[in-house]
């Protein structure tokens, strides 16, 4: 006997598991994508994040020979005149395609607030809730013919400022698709790093007739709801399931496998978390998802824990998580220039803040957001420069401080994005890309 089927019957069927698969973050978040760009080439962009804030005097502004630098040796790079940190040598042979901003300066000390600003350009704001850069941007940038999602995060360390990794009054449908990495082996000579998107497969218990007869009831019942209720909620909801259905039939999936890769090219990204998901923001890159985060807060490449929060034995420790950074962020650089896609890809380094250029009774640097460094690579970017700079005791910005929001404003123009666009909030209040007032810096962009 056949029945109307009202709203609160329609979200509780469409609600089941029609694919066998359970309702995880992916499924529900790419409801709103279809439909919402053109198909104009966009720019992508990687975001690597030091997640617990790196000594900016142990990576790319060394002090050499005050007593504030400590032990770290400077080293040439590519570009002549320009030195690094003796952490860095491969990236230093990069330099090239770099552009150092030593000048950043900014008034927050705390992890969770700086992270937030950091990701959102934006300090909390009552009730307010700002999207994270990956979803803003990935919004701005959405390539519609890609199966993917346009935002991946891998290995997210969000514990210290969730809100920080969400897509705020964007909604859900611009939240990430998160990947965790899967390490096996019990040393580095036998470690095998590998990713997986967890519900991309049918259940096991379901066979594929099951499956179709699951996914034409709910074909019927959308159909049937939106003649009697059209609009936008409705056809987004459509547009969700049909765009899950396009991702598990895709072969862009095979993005995440990475065992078509070179051997060679995968030990020189390192065989560790980080250097294997620099590796697969490359592949998600060339898949077309607009916009991949690869943090890095421990020694072993891994997203857990803070490791750049050196309070502590902070030679040391930056040695080793440069052990692991270098040889994935040079490679990286390199390998998008070789394929062409640097052009088209920027490359962001930077964490929440910087060290104290004093060394504290542990051996240690504290927290210090006054004087400290970001970085910037490929697509939009005058490469092969330092923007600003420090004084000799590294605590005070000397020339062209850069703001947060200035270096927003800066990202956005590297992407070819107007930084003034704005996105209406979930209060009704209009919100820019970059705040009010920011202003891009000219010097760092072709």
């Amino acid at each position: 006997m056949h029945r109307t089927i009202d709203r609160r019957d329609f979200g509780r069927f469409s609600g089941l598991s029609l694919l066998g698969a359970s309702a995880s973050g992916w499924l529900s978040t790419i409801a709103a994508r279809a439909g919402q760009a053109d198909t104009k080439k966009h720019r992508k962009c990687i975001l690597l994040w030091m997640s617990g804030g790196p000594s900016q005097m142990e990576t790319f502004d060394p002090k050499e020979g005050h007593e504030n630098g400590g032990p770290t040796k400077s080293i040439e790079t590519s570009v002549p005149g320009i030195r690094i940190s003796e952490n860095l040598p491969q990236t230093a042979q990069v330099m090239d395609h770099l552009a150092v901003i030593r000048s950043m300066s900014t008034k927050e000390g705390d992890h969770s607030r700086a992270t937030y600003f950091m990701h959102t350009g934006y300090l909390p704001q009552g009730p307010i809730k700002f999207p994270t850069v990956g979803s803003f941007l990935s919004k701005e940038l959405l390539d519609k013919e890609c199966d993917l999602p346009a935002f991946v995060s891998v290995n997210p360390f969000q514990a210290v400022s969730p809100e920080a990794y969400g897509p705020g009054f964007l909604g859900p449908s611009w939240s990430p698709l998160v990947v965790a990495s899967q390490v096996t082996g019990q040393d580095a000579d036998s470690q095998q790093v590998s990713f997986e998107v967890s519900n991309l497969k049918r259940s096991e218990r379901v066979s594929s007739a099951q499956s179709d007869a699951r996914l034409q009831l709910l074909t019927s019942l959308e159909h049937d709801f939106l003649k009697q209720h059209p609009g936008d909620p409705g056809r987004s909801h459509v547009q969700s399931y049909q765009q899950a259905i396009r991702m598990m039939d895709s072969g862009a999936v095979a993005a995440f496998n990475l065992d078509s890769e070179d051997e060679v090219l995968r030990d020189s990204y390192g065989r560790n978390p980080f250097g294997q998901g620099c590796l697969l923001a490359r592949r998600l890159i060339e898949t077309g998802v607009s916009f991949v985060e690869v943090n890095l807060s421990n020694a072993n490449g891994a997203g857990g824990g803070s490791g750049w929060d050196t309070h502590q034995d902070n030679f040391e420790a930056v040695r080793s998580l440069c052990g692991v950074l270098d040889p994935a962020y040079a490679t990286l650089i390199s390998d998008l220039k070789q394929r062409g896609l640097l052009d088209d890809t920027l490359v962001v380094w930077m964490g929440e803040f910087g060290r104290t250029p004093k060394i504290n009774d542990n051996t240690g640097r504290d927290h210090w957001p006054k004087s400290w460094s970001t970085v910037l690579a490929g697509a939009g970017v005058s490469t092969g420069q330092v923007y600003g700079g420090t004084s000799d005791d590294g605590m005070e910005v000397r020339n062209d401080p850069m703001t947060i929001q200035n270096l927003m404003a800066t990202v956005c123009r590297a992407l070819n994005l107007d930084h003034e666009s704005t996105n209406m909030s979930n209060i009704g209040r209009p919100i820019p890309l970059a705040d009010h007032a920011a202003v891009p810096a000219r010097s760092l962009l072709s």
